[in-house]
Formats: structure tokens, sequence, C-alpha cells
């Protein structure tokens, strides 16, 4: 039994959602105060579950063996020793990110810092990833990135760091334009003639959706004329009511966009869903699609390769006069059969980034709910901790430092880290000075914290990277095999690394979206149990 995730099934749930969300606030089951009232101030708003992102496709998740779909390991590395894990619901892009898609990024930058040339360079795609000593290349290396005959094809040369910036880019655009488009703020662009002048400079540093959120992203030329009122606040001079910014309860802007991880991508390319019957699984995959071949078994297009990949040495795309993948290089991001989840070219045209630093042993490590490896925990650092205002850098970013503690600390050691920048014991005391008073660190204090938790558990010296092993906190996991890469890495399960500043011609990468809210998808013509509303006097 096939599920087709389709975009009017989603939209069908978020309706159903959102009307279910539309009812009278009510009051408090807890003290009955009334809600959205002014004379008390307390807030509640519509229960809705989110729609996508643009370019997303929604992921139920579930559980799932991962490492379950290899059935060889050629290289005798035992890097994915099958484990049962649970990962829970998230988008996912639909394609690969592309040509086009990289060079709005760019056209952004060179449009907001336009004297920036440094940001621009760094944000470059190195196209020099398709030289071959032995290998005529230069027409890629001059017309893949910007030739409108490949705009359609997966973005190569990118490392990972610079995914990265483009996730945090992506964010913010999309925010802004959400907010724009709800006339919440003003587009500068769209400002009318004769505008006052604060209204056309006022946004000369760009949005930013951590600083909007931190009320860091106001003023003239900047609010719009339909933010929502504050039941709390007074009128600004020359304004009739309080109003306030959005807020993450308002339910409008989005997650942060970012890399999937390494399980969450290998979950959505086999999309067993689609092989699925009441909680059972009837058949498994050893692709993102059905059966053992790599040809397709349809009448229509009987025997035509189901991927961009590698049939073996010196064919890349079969006999001239009848080209079978249709493919010399990469080819087009929606080229060929989605899976059951909607997702195209899960297995190859290029390889794809996930967000997961690379250990061999990481399958047996993880943790069996949303396993991931190279978490990085930061905390942003305030300008002034009084008032809680973000420092940042000169781009309008917040700037981020490494988190200085397991748990939440108390206001006195917030304010002391920030002041001083000195960690904070394991179990969050404050660290003790050293003075001739104090000749020792207090033996309570306890071991400091690593925020840094890419080699958890890890028994591997560092000090042998380069010497015996490759391996390092800065070797990041790639998937999904590419149209220089032979059927074996079609395989969801199988996985190489690279280092995160380096880039070729076969690894692109797409991005993924946490899903808030309820898990479920598709809860249409399934059972459920009844929930009972609470009724207040």
């Amino acid at each position: 039994m096939k599920i087709l995730f389709t975009y009017a099934a989603l939209v069908s749930v978020g309706m159903v959602a959102l009307l279910s969300g539309c009812h009278k606030p009510g009051k408090s089951q807890k003290t009955g105060i009334p809600y959205n009232d002014k004379k008390f101030g307390y807030s509640k708003f519509a229960q809705t579950h989110p729609a996508p992102g643009p370019g997303l496709i929604a992921i139920e998740g579930g559980t799932f063996v991962l490492g379950g779909s290899a059935d060889q390991d050629i290289n005798f590395e035992y890097n994915n020793v099958r484990k049962r894990v649970t990962i829970p619901a998230f988008y996912m892009d639909e394609t690969e990110v592309s040509n086009q898609d990289w060079l709005d990024y760019l056209h952004w930058i060179s449009a907001t810092f336009p004297t920036d040339h440094e940001l621009y360079y760094n944000a470059l795609p190195d196209s020099l990833v398709w030289r071959r000593p032995l290998s005529y290349n230069e027409p890629y290396v001059n017309n893949y990135l910007r030739h409108p005959a490949f705009q359609d094809y997966p973005v190569v040369g990118i490392t990972w760091d610079q995914v990265q910036d483009y996730c945090q880019w992506r964010t913010d655009r999309t925010n802004e334009y959400i907010l724009q488009g709800k006339g919440i703020i003003i587009n500068p662009r769209a400002a009318k003639k004769g505008a006052p002048a604060t209204a056309a400079n006022a946004q000369k540093i760009p949005f930013n959706t951590d600083m909007y959120l931190n009320n860091q992203f106001r003023g003239v030329g900047i609010d719009g004329k339909k933010m929502t009122a504050d039941l709390n606040g007074k009128p600004a001079a020359g304004q009739k009511k309080a109003v306030r910014p959005a807020i993450v309860e308002d339910g409008i802007l989005k997650p942060a966009y970012r890399l999937p991880t390494e399980a969450e991508w290998e979950y959505a390319a086999l999309a067993l869903a689609g092989n699925t019957q009441f909680e059972n699984i009837t058949d498994g995959k050893i692709y993102p699609w059905n059966g053992l071949g790599v040809r397709s078994a349809k009448k229509a297009t009987r025997g035509l390769i189901m991927a961009n990949f590698k049939r073996g040495a010196g064919d890349n795309a079969g006999v001239g006069g009848y080209l079978n993948d249709k493919a010399m290089i990469t080819a087009p991001v929606r080229q060929y059969v989605p899976n059951d989840f909607g997702l195209y070219n899960m297995a190859g045209n290029v390889n794809e980034w996930v967000q997961d630093t690379y250990r061999q042993m990481t399958f047996e490590d993880v943790d069996d709910f949303n396993p991931f490896r190279g978490n990085e925990f930061a905390d942003k650092r305030l300008a002034d901790p009084a008032t809680g205002k973000y420092a940042k850098d000169k781009y309008g970013r917040p700037i981020k430092d490494p988190a200085k503690a397991a748990k939440k600390m108390s206001y006195a050691e917030l304010i002391a880290s920030q002041q001083q920048g000195a960690p904070v014991g394991a179990a969050g005391a404050a660290p003790v000075t050293v003075t001739a008073a104090n000749p020792t660190k207090d033996p309570l204090a306890g071991k400091a914290y690593n925020a840094d938790a890419r080699g958890f558990s890890d028994t591997v010296n560092t000090s042998l990277y380069g010497t015996t092993t490759l391996v390092s906190n800065h070797s990041k996991v790639y998937k999904g095999g590419s149209w220089n890469d032979l059927a074996y890495w079609l395989n969801p399960a199988t996985r190489r690394f690279m280092n995160e500043d380096d880039a070729s011609a076969e690894v692109g990468f797409r991005c993924a979206m946490d899903l808030v809210g309820a898990p479920e998808i598709h809860p249409g013509g399934k059972p459920h149990f009844s929930i009972k509303k609470t009724k207040l006097k």
C-alpha cells in the first residue's frame, strides 16, 4: 500500500488544524482568568499545525533500522552497524539546492553589501572542483554555475561551512518575506515615492530572525501598519494603540532552515512509509524505490535507469542515440521519479552533505531517539546583560559563544558569565577565582563544562589526526551517491566523509526544518481517541 504524500493532503490537514484552532480563547484552565482581555493582559493564540516553509515537504517520523538497508560492506569499514531508532517528524527540501537557488543568495549579498568583496568571494562555490589533470572539464569550470542551461542543476563546489551560512540566510529571507507580506514590517524596496528619508535608510542592517525576536529590529522605516495589538503596552507617541512585533507565540515565523541529520536523511531517502500498512512494513528497500535493481519496471519506462549514477568504468550515460539516464554529469533536480515521500534524487545525481560529524562507530554510540553526532552548544552573547540585548556582528547577526553550563544558570551566574566570559562548572556553580587568599579551586565545583559534543564518548585520540586517521571533529558526513559513483553508493545506509572546508563536483545539499507540534502528518482515515474539552464556568 503506497501512501502518496502530496501538497494537497498537507494543505487539507493544515486547514483542519486551523479550523480546530479557531475558537474563542476562553479562560485559563488553572486560574480562570480570561485570555486576550485588555483588563488582564494574558494572551492565548490559535493552536495551528504550521505549514512547511518554501520548498519543503513534510516527513512523518517513526521508527526504522538505521543502517538496515545495507546488504554488504565492500570497504570493510563496519561504519553502519544496524540500530533501531526513532526519527521525529520534520520537513525536508523536495529537491537539491540548485544553481539558481545559490545565485539568488549571491545576488542578495552583492545588492545588500556591494562593497564587501570578501563576503561575496567567500560565498562563491569553488568552480575549480571540476578540474582534472587528465580530463577536459574547463567548460564546466566556466559555465556550470552561471549559464542558464544549468540553472536547474544542483549546485556543487560548496563546503559544509558555506552551507551553514546559506541556511542562516534562507531562514532570515523567508521570515522577512512573511512579515513583509503581512504588513508587520516594511519592505524598503516597495516604499512609496516621497517616503521620509528615515524610512529609506532605516534598514541598513539586514533583517535577522533572532535579532527581530529579541526586539532589536524595530523603529521608523521598519515597523509596518499591521503590527499586532499589545495588550500590556502603551501607545507610542503619535499612535492610537499599543503595538508589538511578531513573537514566537504568534506562530507566524518559521523555524530555522538547516542541514538534515544523517539519520533524518537516511529515513527520508528510504521512505518506508510507502510500504507500510497498519504499522506493518510489507517490504524493505535497498534504494529509495522498490525492488532489487536500478532499472524501471513500469511499461512506459521499462529498462530506464532510476537515478543518475555511473554504471561502470567509462559509462556515464549509456550509448549515444539512446542515452539511458540522460545525464553525462549532474542532471536537473527534478529529472527522475521522486520517492514515496515525494523527494527527488535521494539516490544519485549528487551526494548530499548532512549535519553530522563523522565517526566510524556513530551508529553504535548515538541515542535511539533523534540520533545525531555534531552538537556544538552555543549561547548568544549579550551586549547588555541588564537589558538582554544581543551583541551583533557587522552583518546584524547575533554573536554566539560556546555554552557555559549544561543547565539553566541562576541570574547572578548568567550576569557573571557574560561579564567575565569564564566557564561555569558542571554543576552550574559560578567559577572560583584563584587568588593568594584562595590558592586552589573549589574541589566540589566539578569538571568544567564542554559545549563541544562532536567527540562525545569517542575514544579516538585527536592528536592522531593526520597520522593514523583522517577523522577529526571537522569531518562531516555526506550520503546518497552521485553522477560519478557506482550503484553501491546509492544505498541510503552507505556513508562517507569529507572535511567541512572541502568541496567536490560530486557533493551538493538540501535543507531541512524542524516540524513543531503534532507528529502525525496524515491523520485522515485513522482511528483516534476523542479529546474532551474542558468546560470552565
